[in-house]
């Protein structure tokens, strides 16, 4: 109580009255520092602003902006869900017709990609733009962490194989 009182005279008031103070303060002389707390809408006095909160309150923002911007819930998302279906499908593809990614594209993967794109990225934003975070909907084993993992090293890998393809000149498997 004591280390309150002093470091709220210092905050409060010059350097020389601040000190003159704490010391009357620490002596036991009576102080005309008053200190008011108040509690907010819905919480109990005494309780802590962390625990009185609950996490199902807070919504997510559906904002054209706030949804696709950088640091937003969607663009990695999405990325990495587009990565995971495009690794496995051309992986599919190399090993059933020996073809690698660079001829599965030109001989028509185009407008695969484009569909299976813009399929993904509407089914993907449409939860997003109603409010429901990804957080919510995930537990044990299929958590939102584990997604944004799996769509980083679906990245990682579609990027991989390419490289290896062109410089192998033929394909992977």
């Amino acid at each position: 109580m004591a280390s309150s009182v002093v470091m709220q005279s210092i905050l409060a008031s010059p350097v020389k009255p601040a000190i003159s103070t704490a010391r009357r303060s620490l002596s036991g002389s009576a102080s005309s520092l008053r200190v008011r707390c108040m509690a907010k809408d819905g919480q109990k006095e005494g309780s802590s602003p962390q625990t009185s909160i609950p996490a199902s309150e807070s919504k997510a923002s559906t904002s054209f902006f706030d949804v696709l911007a950088f640091s937003g819930p969607a663009p990695e998302r999405i990325n990495g869900r587009l990565a995971m279906i495009g690794f496995v499908a051309a992986m599919a593809v190399e090993v059933s017709n020996g073809q690698d990614v660079f001829s599965q594209i030109s001989n028509g993967g185009v407008p695969w990609f484009l569909g299976t794109s813009v399929l993904l990225t509407l089914a993907s934003l449409v939860p997003l733009f109603k409010g429901v975070s990804v957080e919510t909907k995930s537990g044990g084993l299929m958590t939102s962490d584990a997604e944004m993992w799996n769509g980083r090293f679906a990245m990682l890998g579609l990027v991989a194989l390419a490289f290896t393809e062109y410089i192998k000149g033929s394909a992977l498997v």
